[in-house]
């Protein structure tokens, strides 16, 4: 199966040094800080880029689950909103809360909610991020009458 790289570097301490992560791919270069992270700096964070992961790992497994249930989706676009929060000495992620609205021909509310459902207990990136409690917000934008793909 694939193996996907992505890079950090770090330089100085924790308040006034800056780093930069970059993914395997080239798609992204991003600068970071302890500003962008705990505050409201520019740059990225390490929480934003699992928030992406997130949201897009979901985003195909619940396309996929659809399409094995015989829908095909017009759309479907999700935020993940990762909630990062001083625990004890420390930080963690306390929980991740997904919403997504998706555009599906065809399909009724309990099907698309079963679907959503899944695909948030299936994608692989929920279930390495098993110990964070994860909401769902699901929304379906259009119910066609039109039949099964």
């Amino acid at each position: 199966m694939a193996v996907r790289i992505s890079h950090a570097e770090w330089q100085g301490d924790l308040r006034s040094g800056r780093g930069t992560v970059q993914l395997g791919s080239g798609a992204l270069t991003g600068d970071y800080s302890y500003e962008s992270r705990f505050e409201q700096g520019r740059g990225t964070n390490p929480e934003e880029l699992i928030g992406a992961a997130h949201a897009g790992c979901f985003s195909m497994a619940l396309a996929a689950g659809l399409a094995k249930a015989g829908y095909a989706p017009r759309h479907i676009r999700t935020t993940a909103e990762v909630h990062l929060d001083k625990t004890g000495d420390g930080f963690s992620i306390t929980e991740i809360r997904l919403s997504t609205e998706a555009e599906v021909p065809g399909i009724d509310e309990a099907t698309f909610m079963e679907q959503a459902n899944a695909a948030k207990q299936g994608c692989p990136v929920s279930k390495a991020l098993a110990g964070t409690v994860i909401h769902l917000d699901a929304k379906l934008l259009a119910q066609a009458v039109a039949g099964r793909a």
